[in-house]
């Protein structure tokens, strides 16, 4: 009897300990945060549901539909980070998982909202498996590649991380091989994330995330000579304004715009934990491509409006017809969030009268009809 007491009274506290697990700690102090602030995806510590996770294959479902108008959001939950491109016929939808690559096609939003996602990658090599962020593909010299963020196995502080490029065909739904880690000549192990490509007068260039030598999370860029090296990199944008230090100084998620002529960088500012979450904007101004002096900030430029709080990590895609959309993320949590209840929306980007300065305006009511891209 002694013995069943003593083990009973053990199996209390053990459960008592996981109570206090599961309800005390924080997410964040539970999983790990990012070594130098708020990255964003906690995904292998998030509770997964299939009534929040869509089936996926190796071959994907493709969504058709004819109708006029789609209402937002277009991902409903799992869809931060979210990159889109059209082509052949097809827009192409990526969001951030967490462990792999996925890409949605569609002819039109409301077929993307039911479209079965295609896993197009995963990869158990222990430097490059894990904390799969921001996939975004490019065509450069007629073929697609995709680029991504990923880590170490169990790197819970995403102190490893780095940008990876696979090589694809002339679709972005060929199949895709591993083609390396893109290394910066002067920081070849440096932390990095969210690269995406830059065209500036013909040449690339590769915009990312980094830590400044002030400790701070930075946008840099870097000469590319292919789709697959790049050169030294240099720093673009720090996060030293009011409105980029919510919660914690944060540049990151850089999205080029093209319009008239003019070169644009929208970013991400502040932490993804706070509703503070916006988009800021670089300007091109020319001269030096990788010089800051040859930008200028502004912001905030899109911020919390509607119940969508925190609206960030977004990008653009043009329509057949030469329209630009604006794609984001946002969540419902009115302290903003960097897990799995972001949503992916979509909203059409209109201009100043003078025709190239952008005009964001805020994030549209769930209840907008808006016109299907043409």
């Amino acid at each position: 009897m002694a013995h069943l007491t003593a083990s009973y009274t053990a199996l209390i506290i053990l459960m008592t300990l996981v109570g206090t697990l599961n309800t005390a700690v924080p997410l964040y102090d539970r999983c790990g945060g990012n070594l130098y602030g708020e990255n964003e995806w906690y995904n292998q510590c998030l509770p997964r549901t299939p009534a929040t996770i869509r089936p996926t294959s190796t071959t994907g479902g493709v969504g058709t539909a004819t109708d006029a108008t789609f209402q937002n959001p277009i991902k409903p939950s799992q869809g931060p980070d979210p990159f889109m491109v059209y082509d052949n016929g097809y827009y192409y939808l990526m969001t951030t998982t967490g462990s792999d690559v996925q890409i949605s096609r569609g002819t039109s939003m409301t077929a993307l909202k039911a479209a079965t996602p295609k896993l197009v990658w995963s990869d158990k090599t222990p430097n490059r498996c894990c904390n799969v962020w921001a996939p975004e593909v490019h065509k450069i010299s007629g073929k697609w590649w995709l680029y991504y963020s990923a880590g170490l196995a169990g790197n819970w502080n995403h102190e490893n991380q780095w940008v990876h490029v696979l090589e694809g065909g002339s679709s972005p739904w060929d199949t895709y091989t591993y083609r390396g880690r893109l290394e910066p000549t002067n920081a070849p192990d440096a932390w990095a994330i969210d690269g995406s490509i830059l065209t500036v007068n013909g040449a690339l260039y590769l915009v990312f995330a980094g830590v400044s030598p002030a400790g701070l999370q930075s946008l840099f860029i870097a000469p590319m000579s292919n789709a697959y090296t790049v050169g030294e990199r240099s720093l673009l944008s720090e996060p030293t304004d009011s409105w980029e230090r919510q919660g914690f100084p944060v540049n990151e998620g850089p999205a080029p715009l093209y319009k008239g002529g003019v070169t644009y960088l929208a970013f991400s500012a502040s932490s993804c934990r706070t509703a503070g979450y916006s988009l800021g904007l670089l300007k091109y101004n020319g001269g030096t491509v990788t010089s800051s002096s040859s930008w200028t900030k502004s912001g905030p430029h899109f911020t919390s409006a509607n119940g969508h709080y925190g609206p960030g990590h977004n990008a653009f895609f043009t329509s057949p017809d030469g329209s630009i959309y604006n794609l984001y993320h946002a969540t419902a949590k009115t302290t903003g969030a960097c897990d799995g209840s972001r949503y992916t929306m979509v909203q059409p980007l209109t201009f100043q009268s003078d025709g190239v300065t952008p005009n964001f305006g805020v994030p549209r009511p769930l209840s907008d009809n808006i016109p299907e891209p043409q």
